[in-house]
């Protein structure tokens, strides 16, 4: 229907609705009364404009009545008071009889005609939706604001494919009550029960107050029940406008691993970013990439976008042009940071104050195939890259470390280790302040072992994990990218900064998370146990025991005192490797990096 001819019937509606309202209370007081007098007519015809006047002030004929609330009534009631009063106000005037009760009785009738009217809309709307749709029968997990803000978005939209029945909430006070219609049906504890009577079909978490701990928690229970588990958006993303509160999504495995993220310390992030030059090596990694956007909102005047694949850098500088290119000067260049001469180059041209070192080769097996290019890459292009830094100049310098850089089995990690020895003994000397930010394997990057497990789930298994027993530490890259921008503004010179990571996950409960979120069980796919990899180590740490420092400079932050090897042993090895064999160079850079030779003093 248009908008002209809702507005049409409307008004026939409510002009039939008046006219009958006064005439039925001139009936029920004095049904002998000559009903078509003057009195009776002109009073219908003040009550009649009055209504049409005070029904446009208050906007009934503009409502969308299917969504009638408690502000549509008011709104009612104040229009049809009003008309009633001045229909009463005109009597007066024109020296007419007022009869006091056949206007309250006008009143009465006429409000409950013209609610019924207009709430037979929402009425009908409720009904059809109930009997003509197949929806899915959906409980809603916590029956705060966010809970009910989610049933009103449901019941109110027709395209919806959800159909809340009940609520759950672990606060008593609310259990046996109805909200919108629907009960209370008890607490997280009687899940299973109420999926069961009910007949659920689908379960919305919408608590955004849960930290990863309770989630984790309430996620177990709702596997229990074998139901479809749907979260809802982050609550800022709903406020910005990005997304609809009712635009559910599956919960991830990125929801139930992980941490609670670390807070930042704006103030000092801004003094050491804003209005600044600010060089990302490896800007289209995964990291690095990532890194660009968390800097980009602290305002930097520009920052160098620096990377050896072109295709990565192209698409994290259309990226960052869509968002920043009126306020940040965004610069892509491509270069390899194996090449002395162009890093050199590219320092001197632009001059940065903070340099955040992300390129590297990062994959354990791969590297263990291939040491060479791993020594070339994670060593050789690292000092490059801090000794441009050194001599041009840049305030800090912040090297991306890994936690396979304690006590590494493998050459990768060893890389990673020389690489903080390197900038450690540098930073001694050194009026740029060089540091080192070292955490756990980041969920979805591109050397993650989730995407791995994707492909496997969507080719139909089986998952292939290495042992029952190994375990990783995981955050996510936002996390990460925070983590090592925060180091920047922390950094005096020297530090390895970790973050407290919490627990480790073992990796088979990750697959069979995965397995569930992806809607199969681990019997429909499988688990396939292979074995450990080259390099590779059962469990994996942050820092050796004696290595770190109880107390927290940052919350959820720790500075490491790593060991330092001679700097004239990690000179020599890069003298003498040129000529070194494969298995010297695996067998040398394991000794330095698990501290074998020579140690001096601590950091």
């Amino acid at each position: 229907m248009t908008y002209r001819k809702r507005l049409a019937f409307l008004v026939f509606l409510d002009s039939f609705t008046v006219v009958a309202a006064i005439y039925l209370s001139y009936f029920i007081i004095n049904p002998s009364k000559e009903l078509l007098n003057p009195t009776i007519i002109i009073s219908s015809l003040i009550l009649l404009i009055s209504h049409h006047v005070f029904a446009s002030i208050y906007r009934l004929y503009k409502r969308a009545w299917e969504y009638a609330s408690i502000k549509e009534l008011l709104a009612i009631f104040n229009a049809v008071s009003l008309s009633a009063i001045t229909t009463g106000v005109f009597q007066q005037i024109a020296n007419q009889d007022v009869y006091v009760r056949i206007l309250g009785i006008t009143w009465l009738i006429h409000m409950v005609l013209i609610c019924g009217t207009r709430l037979s809309w929402r009425i009908f709307r409720d009904l059809y939706y109930k009997v003509s749709s197949d929806n899915k029968r959906t409980l809603i997990i916590g029956a705060g604001m966010t809970g009910t803000m989610v049933v009103r978005q449901l019941l109110n939209n027709r395209q919806s494919k959800l159909s809340p029945v009940a609520f759950l909430d672990d606060d008593k006070k609310k259990h046996h009550l109805q909200i919108f219609g629907l009960p209370v049906a008890g607490g997280i504890d009687e899940l299973e029960e109420v999926c069961r009577d009910l007949k659920i079909d689908t379960i919305i978490l919408a608590i955004p107050s849960l930290n990863k701990r309770e989630l984790n928690t309430i996620y177990k229970k709702c596997e229990e029940t074998d139901m479809k588990v749907l979260t809802i958006p982050k609550m800022e993303d709903i406020m910005l406008g990005k997304v609809s509160s009712n635009e559910f999504k599956d919960v991830k495995v990125e929801d139930l691993l992980g941490r609670e993220p670390v807070e930042l310390d704006i103030e000092g992030i801004t003094e050491t970013i804003s209005g600044k030059t600010i060089l990302v090596t490896g800007a289209g990694g995964s990291i690095g990439s990532e890194i660009c956007r968390q800097i980009c909102r602290f305002s930097p005047s520009k920052i160098i976008l620096l990377g050896h694949g072109e295709n990565s850098i192209y698409q994290i500088d259309i990226e960052l042009r869509n968002s920043f290119q009126e306020e940040i000067e965004i610069i892509p260049v491509i270069a390899d940071i194996q090449d002395r001469e162009r890093i050199f180059e590219v320092m001197e041209q632009y001059q940065p104050f903070v340099v955040y070192h992300a390129a590297a080769h990062k994959h354990v097996p791969l590297m263990e195939y291939n040491p060479r290019e791993a020594v070339k890459n994670n060593i050789f292009g690292t000092k490059n890259v801090a000794d441009a830094a050194d001599a041009f100049g840049v305030n800090t310098f912040v090297l991306i470390s890994s936690d396979k850089a304690v006590n590494p089995p493998n050459v990768m990690g060893a890389t990673k280790r020389f690489a903080e020895m390197m900038i450690q003994h540098l930073s001694q000397k050194s009026s740029t302040k060089f540091v080192a930010v070292r955490f756990g394997n980041v969920l979805g990057s591109r050397g993650s072992v989730i995407p791995l497990f994707k492909k496997q789930i969507q080719s139909g298994g089986p998952v292939t994990v290495t042992h029952p027993e190994m375990t990783r530490y995981f955050m996510t890259i936002p996390e990460a990218s925070r983590l090592v921008v925060q180091a920047g503004s922390l950094a005096q010179g020297g530090e390895i900064f970790v973050l407290d990571m919490g627990e480790p996950v073992k990796i088979i409960d990750l697959a069979k998370n995965l397995i569930k979120l992806s809607g199969y069980t681990s019997e429909e796919i499988g688990i396939n146990f292979s074995g450990l990899r080259p390099g590779e180590k059962m469990y994996e740490e942050l820092l050796n025991e004696n290595e770190i420092h109880p107390q927290q400079v940052f919350p959820k932050i720790h500075i490491g005192k790593a060991a330092l090897i001679n700097e004239e042993a990690l000179l020599n090895f890069m003298e003498d490797f040129p000529v070194l064999e494969t298995g010297e160079i695996r067998g040398k850079l394991l000794d330095m990096a698990n501290n074998r030779i020579k140690v001096t003093a601590a950091v």
